[in-house]
């Protein structure tokens, strides 16, 4: 029986205006029947509107279909759970959303894959390099915020603090984007410093991966594309054990060309759009 598969639920989300029904009757009527109680419940919160609650009548409806079917499921969701804090309502603008899409998809992760995948390509011909063992101070601060973000999104994430964990996420892209400041593979590549260079292209293809693996419970696709165009198609790099360790990283070759995974919006126009959709 599907009830014997799936039940006791290991969580079980309601949201806040039925709160009292599952937090009280439900579990008066699991034991009533002598059934086991859920091991989790989770209420969430609303998503509102500047002026409030959604509402047809106000004219400040949006469907989420809608959004999907023009900027695509992975941005909907980074933007829903990025915005739905545990504590209160999450609030939708059109502003918030096409920002969000330009500055955290386009202009953070976007950009560092491809730069990443563009580097790769130019100074060693799209072979991941292997690590030379010797990181210098730069690459050893990496490595520790790194270990750092990833159990901070650990911890948040198994206490359903989702927003927050995604942020930590964002910190770790933002960081691996300063990496590449910092260590100027540009110059690097023009003073012949092969050894470093080698260790910078390293450690980029190695946060990104790490990056694909903590995106993928909230953009799967994202994930995926991450993996493929850094050239991760084997199951056992799906870890936190570090590249390092894997004794086949010569079969490591990025795509020739990347393709950006999200392209940047117009402002004006997108957010006039998402408002024309508000008042159907």
């Amino acid at each position: 029986m599907l009830f014997k598969k799936y039940w006791p639920a290991d969580l079980h989300i309601v949201g806040k205006d039925i709160a009292r029904f599952h937090l009280i009757y439900w579990p008066i009527f699991l034991m009533a029947l002598d059934l086991p109680l859920p091991k989790t419940i989770f209420v969430h919160n609303w998503i509102t509107m500047k002026d409030g609650k959604m509402s047809k009548s106000k004219g400040n409806v949006i469907y989420p279909e809608s959004l999907i079917e023009r900027y695509g499921l992975d941005a909907t969701k980074y933007f829903l759970l990025r915005e739905m804090p545990v504590s209160q309502d999450g609030l939708f603008s059109p502003e918030s959303f096409v920002e969000r899409y330009n500055f955290d998809l386009c202009n953070d992760l976007s950009n560092l894959l491809n730069r990443t995948i563009s580097m790769v390509n130019k100074y060693f011909d799209g072979q991941v390099p292997k690590y030379n063992g010797t990181p210098n101070d730069v690459d050893e601060e990496l490595e520790r915020a790194c270990t750092e973000q990833i159990e901070k999104f650990e911890n948040l994430f198994e206490n359903f603090e989702i927003a927050n964990s995604i942020q930590e996420i964002w910190n770790l892209i933002s960081r691996t984007n300063k990496y590449i400041d910092e260590t100027e593979p540009w110059k690097l590549a023009k003073q012949e410093e092969t050894e470093k260079l080698k260790s910078v292209m390293y450690h980029l293809i190695e946060n990104l991966r790490k990056i694909a693996i903590l995106v993928e419970p909230f953009m799967k696709n994202t994930s995926e594309n991450i993996l493929k165009q850094i050239g991760i198609n084997d199951e056992n790099l799906k870890t936190w054990d570090s590249l390092k360790n894997y004794d086949k990283l010569e079969n490591i070759k990025v795509i020739e060309k990347g393709e950006p995974i999200f392209m940047r919006l117009n402002v004006d126009e997108e957010v006039e759009y998402i408002k024309q959709l508000m008042k159907k």
